[in-house]
C-alpha cells in the first residue's frame, strides 16, 4: 500500500492564496515526529521469552512510515476544536494496524515482497511465523491502545466505544480486510466499475475515512462536522488510488523512485484501463473537489486537510 504523500516538498504553488503560508512539508514532519515519540513510549519494550516478537512489531513501525493516518486524525481533531495530545493513543493505533497489514500484504501467501520502503520485509528478518505473529500483535496491541488510561481520561467512554466500532468495521471485513479479499479473488480477471471501486473503497480508503472520522469523534465534533469529515475521507481515500493509478500510466520513474507501467503488466484492473486517462483525471479532480467541499463549513482550523487534499490529487509522484 502507498503512501499519501511520499514527498510533500516544492508544491506551494498549487495551494490556494489564502493558503501560501501553510507549509504541508514542516506539518508532516511536526507531527511524524510527535507520532514517533508516541509510538515509542506507548508500545511494549522487548523483553522476555515474547521479546522477539515485540522487537519484530517495533522493527516493522519503525521501517520508514510517514505516520499519514495518525496524522489525518490529528489533523480532523485540530478541525474540530480538539486537542490532538488528548488522543494520541487512537491515532497510535491506527498505524499499529496499518502497519500489521503491511507485514501481512509482504507475506510469500500475498505479495510475497522482500522489500518494503528499501529495508527487508519483517519476514526476511525474523521468519514467516515471527512476522505473521507479529502482525497479530499488533492488530491486537491496536485495541489495547484503543482503551488506554490517556484516552478515557481525555474523552467521554461512549465516544470513545463509539469510535472503537469504527475503528474495527475498517480494519475488518466490512473494510480493509474485506478489500483484501477482493482484490486476491479478482486478481488477473476483468472486474467492473462497481467491482474497482469497492477494492480501492476498503482495501486502501477504509482506514483513511476511519481516522479522520475517529478524530472528529474524539476531538468532540458535532454530528455534522463528523459526517463532513467522513465524506471528506471517502473522496481523500478513492481520490489518491485513482491518481496512483494514473501516475503508473503517465508518471516519471525518477520522480515516483519506481517503474511505471506495471499495473499493465500484472494485468491488474485500474481507472486508466477502464476509463482512459482523460476520463481518470476528470474523476481524480471531482474528487479533489469533493473532499474540499466536505471542508467548506470549517474554517483555517482545517486548511491541514484541504492541503492533503489538493497535493493527493496535483502530485506527479
Amino acid at each position: 500500500m502507498s503512501n499519501l504523500f511520499p514527498f510533500a516538498d516544492c508544491f506551494s504553488n498549487i495551494f490556494p492564496k489564502n493558503m501560501n503560508n501553510f507549509h504541508l512539508k514542516d506539518y508532516i514532519q511536526e507531527r511524524k515526529q510527535i507520532v514517533d515519540r508516541h509510538l515509542d513510549a506507548l508500545l511494549p519494550k522487548p523483553e522476555g521469552p515474547s521479546g522477539l516478537v515485540v522487537e519484530a512489531m517495533r522493527y516493522s513501525l519503525s521501517a520508514g512510515g510517514k505516520r499519514v493516518r495518525p496524522i489525518l486524525m490529528m489533523a480532523a481533531c485540530d478541525a474540530v476544536g480538539g486537542n490532538h495530545g488528548n488522543i494520541m493513543p487512537a491515532a497510535c493505533a491506527m498505524e499499529c494496524v496499518h502497519t500489521y497489514s503491511l507485514i501481512h500484504d509482504d507475506l510469500p501467501a500475498m505479495d510475497d515482497d522482500d522489500l518494503r520502503r528499501g529495508k527487508p520485509t519483517c519476514h526476511k528478518v525474523y521468519g514467516e511465523a515471527i512476522a505473521i505473529l507479529a502482525g497479530d500483535g499488533l492488530l491486537t496491541y491496536a485495541f489495547e491502545l484503543m482503551t488506554h488510561p490517556e484516552l478515557l481520561s481525555a474523552v467521554e467512554n461512549s465516544v470513545v466505544n463509539n469510535a472503537i466500532s469504527i475503528f474495527a468495521k475498517a480494519a475488518g471485513v466490512a473494510g480493509m480486510v474485506g478489500g483484501q479479499t477482493a482484490d486476491i479473488l479478482f486478481e488477473g480477471k476483468e472486474i467492473d466499475a462497481d467491482t474497482l471501486a469497492y477494492i480501492h473503497r476498503h482495501k486502501t480508503g477504509a482506514l483513511i475515512k476511519a481516522s479522520v472520522e475517529m478524530g472528529a469523534m474524539l476531538g468532540g465534533g458535532s454530528e455534522e462536522q463528523v459526517e463532513g469529515l467522513a465524506r471528506f475521507g471517502t473522496a481523500l481515500g478513492l481520490a489518491f488510488q485513482v491518481v496512483d493509478d494514473l501516475l503508473d500510466v503517465i508518471g516519471d520513474e525518477k520522480k515516483l523512485g519506481k517503474p511505471v507501467g506495471s499495473d499493465e503488466r500484472n494485468q491488474k484492473a485500474t481507472y486508466p484501463a477502464l476509463f482512459g486517462l482523460e476520463e481518470t483525471k476528470k474523476r481524480a479532480q471531482d474528487l479533489k473537489n469533493q473532499a474540499l467541499d466536505a471542508l467548506e463549513p470549517f474554517g483555517p482550523e482545517a486548511d491541514p486537510l484541504r492541503a492533503i487534499a489538493i497535493y493527493v490529487v496535483e502530485r506527479d509522484r
